[in-house]
């Protein structure tokens, strides 16, 4: 049966629907050759089944490889000596390294982390690891949320190329790096950085021609799988993931009554409502890649945008351009950026993209325009109700450079058009003032020039009075002689002044007129003249009957026209001063005006001040709390931990109980249950863990106290629920709970232990895979190097036989063949771990023999008994039979194998299907001949390395399983395995007649089933 399509993590070596690249003998070819290799692509863009593929490659090349996956651990809040001492852990554990961490780390305490780390390289890794290394890194974007620099980390691996110089051992480490960054973002420093000598590995979708794996696993369901495969391709772009579903959905698809086309598929199954059917995530993964830094994700928006819209756009380096290709939205090809596929380019079209640009700003759309003007066009900026707007929605926000540009010079605009709003009308109330008073002004002088030409009228009608009262004085007077002649010499006085007068009168007139500025007095000395201009008529009526009161009101009235012209010279006066006081107090105006104008800009950057002040004490107040919740967080972390040590001692303490009542192995299993809550970093699934095997170890005391205990570990298990944990690791943990509480309540309620057995069984089934894979990489028991391995293959097997046991009691046949099958995978399982190492030396065969011991018995439900008879040998399945013996000779280049062992048999001239009464001397004598040819027995004792063979020429199981361990090809053991403790073994000194005869079945069956 052909492999289903995997488009969720890491492909297995031996996936058939694996697609080769021309990464994949790039990075090969540079990492063989000693090159540091890099591969920084997006995420489920196959990296890590590169990986892994590459690194089988290696290793059948016999290049020693360790893989590092920073996403296994919890580094972010790491110290730098914690990176390096599970960096040099990671080393130990995979090359099974000689060395105690803790004293090796302390001897060199004087170095710091990262020289005490090349320490190690130099005087432990290449010296105890004589083949080339090869460290893989993945997940290396993981070192970004760092607490402290890395550079140094990366200058390092730079260290190691530049010291092939100088020490020729560096020649033999290689450094890979994978995952989703940029060599910028992971060291800036040109100098130091190792990305400028190293070859970049560049990650291209599938190409028509490299999809023949994915094309075979459709020929079963499509006649034309090229067009098949090419429609596929056409719409992913041959993004991995994307094409790995897209197949696997086609091949679902084909076994419906109306099957539908690519496109149809990929609209309904991809396309539409994706949101709700990206599972696992690829989608979402892109989409909260782009949108994860709101101060970077408009300026990728807007770029994508321009991608989409012109189809393609010229490759410039820039960050936001390689980001974009991070989130793997976008492809670079021919120095070009388009949209990698059309499901891209649906999915995300130009509805989302305006949506979540209005998400991340309200004025997205003038912001555009005004950047793409160069940050110049005004008319762009935010005023009024939208930008108190704008400012409101950015107070929480992580703002880029240019919004913050942006929304200070909208406030700034907005306080500059007030200003002058206000200085406008400040201007036009000046006006307005300015013609009403120059309009009073000329209403006053008007009024004036009228009284002074009022005025001069009646000086000249009193003039002219005073004249013809003179005359008449002059008539009446002839006969007075002397007086006549002196009222003559009056008159010409009075003439002669009233002249003067007359001309004085002109001149204050042409003064009067020039004096417009100084209305208000010149109408008051006006009033008053005209007043003593009325007086004067009176008095030049009475001069018409006494000259002299005649000539002393000429006088008066000289007089009073010279202080008329006093008064006006002084209005002059008043008038200029009025004038300058005018000037002063519109400079003061004008200087008071500019003074409101710096008032208002310093009180607007004292409000800039007072707001960036708030925001400073609002943030300084924030990192206080968040500084009191993490000092609240790490009480909380300390209590949980003396918690957790606590229950570790109570843990260890009942270890120490069981070894004194001779229970080692469970003593022993105790104390690794103890090591392994280290590796969960979940308070709540830790204390699961603790609580479970405290009640196992309570349960093998026979201390009633087991029954609270195992309460307590399902409630932290139903807790950890609630919290974002290690899925992994809790579903493995609660497999183990579930199991000790079963064997709890055997034998006291078998109902409730039976649905205990049975969740833990429905779980493994949940998380499991058919055989011969069988187990899912989350609770694979046989991989003891995995970081988040709980369980154990004896946890799991011994669930399964309580379970079966209480099934028969139950007399449940349907479950029980279910549980039995199940079983029996596990078994295989088993056995194709113990096998399948590369290399022949590494194999365990010593657990690969006993797992077949137990399959077989297994097999023939003969477990209770421990060995086959008759009745069970011919009737063993030939299926099994053949499946068992395929294992031996695939993983043993067909070196062992009950078809080996039985060709060997017949070869020594042993006879198959004997009876009892058949059986002669010249058999035994053949079956010792074939067991010589096995190995298994020596007509002479040797002593090798220390250890003796038993007596009786047959050699001990011990001693035969480590010669095989030493030459696993030595053609003196050939056929020697599996040896089969379930077939009777015939040592020492008497070979039982009954045990020949069952092997002798044993190898009739084997050739009956034709192997």
């Amino acid at each position: 049966m052909l492999e289903q399509y995997i488009f969720s993590g890491s492909l297995p070596e031996n996936a058939s629907t694996y697609v080769k690249r021309e990464a994949d003998k790039e990075l090969y070819e540079g990492l063989k050759a000693g090159k540091f290799c890099y591969v920084l692509n997006s995420r489920q863009s196959g990296k890590s089944s590169l990986r892994v593929r590459t690194m089988q490659r290696l290793r059948d090349a016999d290049v020693a490889c360790v893989s590092i996956d920073l996403s296994s651990d919890s580094v972010q809040d790491a110290t730098p000596e914690q990176w390096y001492v599970g960096l040099i852990d990671y080393f130990i554990e995979s090359f099974d390294l000689d060395v105690e961490l803790g004293k090796w780390w302390s001897k060199y305490q004087l170095l710091s982390p990262l020289s005490r780390f090349r320490k190690f390289i130099e005087e432990v890794l290449l010296v105890e690891v004589r083949e080339n290394i090869i460290v893989f890194i993945d997940e290396i974007d993981s070192v970004l949320s760092f607490k402290f620099p890395t550079d140094d980390f990366f200058a390092f691996i730079r260290a190691c190329h530049n010291q092939r110089v100088d020490n020729p051992e560096y020649n033999r480490l290689a450094f890979c790096l994978l995952g989703v960054a940029s060599p910028s973002n992971l060291i800036s420093d040109k100098n130091r950085t190792p990305f400028n000598i190293g070859q970049a590995i560049i990650l291209k979708g599938f190409q028509l021609h490299e999809a023949e794996p994915l094309e075979k696993g459709l020929s079963p369901y499509f006649e034309d799988t090229r067009a098949v495969i090419k429609e596929i391709l056409h719409w992913t772009g041959g993004q991995p993931f994307l094409t790995q579903k897209l197949c696997q959905f086609m091949v679902e698809e084909s076994k419906t009554a109306n099957p539908r086309t690519v496109e149809q598929i990929v609209k309904a199954k991809i396309i539409e409502n994706w949101e709700s059917q990206d599972f696992p995530e690829h989608l979402r993964t892109i989409r909260d890649r782009i949108l994860r830094n709101e101060e970077r994700a408009g300026y990728l928006l807007e770029l994508y945008q321009q991608v989409r819209a012109s189809g393609e756009i010229t490759n410039n380096d820039s960050i936001e351009q390689s980001e974009l290709m991070l989130s793997g939205l976008v492809v670079k090809g021919e120095n070009k950026l388009r949209v990698l596929n059309p499901i891209y380019y649906q999915v995300f079209n130009q509805n989302w993209i305006d949506t979540e640009l209005k998400k991340l700003r309200p004025y997205s759309e003038v912001f555009r325009a005004w950047v793409a003007s160069g940050c110049s066009d005004e008319s762009r900026l935010l005023r009024g109700n939208a930008l108190f707007d704008a400012e409101e929605w950015a107070k929480d926000k992580n703002l880029t450079h240019q919004d913050k540009e942006f929304l200070a010079d909208s406030r700034n605009k907005e306080t500059q058009e007030e200003i002058a709003a206000q200085k406008k009308e400040a201007q036009l109330e000046r006006e307005r003032k300015d013609r009403e008073a120059a309009e009073k002004r000329n209403l006053l002088l008007t009024e004036a020039n009228i009284k002074a030409k009022r005025q001069i009228r009646n000086g000249s009608a009193i003039l002219l009075l005073t004249l013809l009262a003179a005359v008449t004085l002059g008539i009446f007077a002839t006969g007075e002689g002397n007086k006549a002649l002196e009222a003559q010499q009056q008159f010409k006085n009075v003439k002669k002044q009233a002249e003067e007068q007359g001309k004085k009168v002109r001149e204050s007139q042409q003064q009067v007129q020039s004096l417009q500025a100084t209305a208000n007095v010149a109408g008051r000395e006006a009033q008053q003249a005209s007043k003593k201009a009325q007086e004067e008529r009176g008095k030049a009526q009475k001069a018409e009957q006494n000259a002299k009161d005649a000539n002393k009101k000429v006088l008066e009235a000289t007089k009073q026209a010279q202080n008329a012209k006093i008064d006006a010279n002084n209005a002059n006066q008043d008038a200029e001063k009025a004038k300058e006081k005018a000037k002063l107090e519109q400079k003061k105006a004008a200087q008071a005006e500019e003074k409101a104008q710096e008032g208002q800009r310093n009180a607007n950057k004292s409000q800039i001040r007072a707001n960036e002040a708030n925001g400073k004490a609002i943030e300084a107040q924030q990192k206080a709390q968040e500084a009191q919740q993490e000092v609240g967080k790490l009480k909380d972390k300390l209590i949980l931990a003396q918690k957790e040590v606590e229950t570790v001692q109570q843990l260890s303490k009942l270890a120490g109980d069981l070894r004194d009542k001779n229970l080692t192995f469970e003593s022993d299993e105790a104390l690794r249950q103890a090591g392994l809550s280290f590796r969960v970093n979940n308070h709540n699934l830790k204390q699961a863990l603790l609580l479970a095997s405290i009640a196992r170890a309570y349960k093998q005391l026979n201390n009633p106290k087991a029954d609270a205990e195992i309460k307590k570990s399902l409630e932290e298990l139903n807790k950890s629920q609630k919290e974002s944990i290690n899925i992994n690791q809790r579903v493995q943990i609660k497999i183990l709970a579930k199991n000790i509480e079963g064997n709890i309540l055997e034998n006291k309620n078998d109902a409730k232990a039976l649905n205990s057995y049975q969740e833990a069984f429905q779980i493994i089934q949940k998380y499991s895979r058919q055989k011969p894979t069988f187990y899912s990489n989350e609770i694979n028991p046989f991989q003891q190097n995995q970081k988040e391995q709980i369980l154990s293959a004896n946890d799991i097997e011994s669930g399964y036989r309580s379970l079966i046991n209480l099934l028969i009691k139950n007399q449940n046949q349907e479950d029980l063949k279910t549980v039995r099958d199940s079983l029996k995978n596990h078994l295989y399982a088993g056995l194709k771990y113990s096998l399948e190492a590369k290399d022949l030396k590494a194999k365990n065969w010593e657990e690969a023999d006993r797992k077949t011991d137990q399959l077989v018995l297994h097999i023939a439900k003969r477990e209770k008994e421990g060995f086959l008879d008759t009745q069970s040998l011919e009737q063993f399945s030939c299926t099994e039979l053949k499946e068992i013996d395929d294992y031996w000779k695939q993983y043993s280049n067909g070196h062992f194998g009950f078809s080996v062992q039985k060709d060997i048999y017949k070869e020594t001239g042993n006879r198959l299907g004997l009876k009892p009464q058949d059986w002669n001397d010249k058999d035994t004598e053949n079956y010792y001949n074939f067991a010589r040819r096995v190995g298994w027995y020596n007509d002479k004792l040797e002593e090798t390395e220390g250890r003796r063979q038993s007596s009786g020429g047959f050699m001990r199981y011990e001693d035969y399983i480590e010669r095989i361990k030493d030459d696993p090809l030595n053609p003196t053991v050939r056929g020697g395995l599996p040896y089969g403790d379930t077939l009777g073994r015939v040592y020492p000194m008497e070979i039982p007649l009954r045990g020949l005869l069952i092997r002798d079945g044993f190898f009739s069956r084997v050739a009956t089933c034709k192997l």
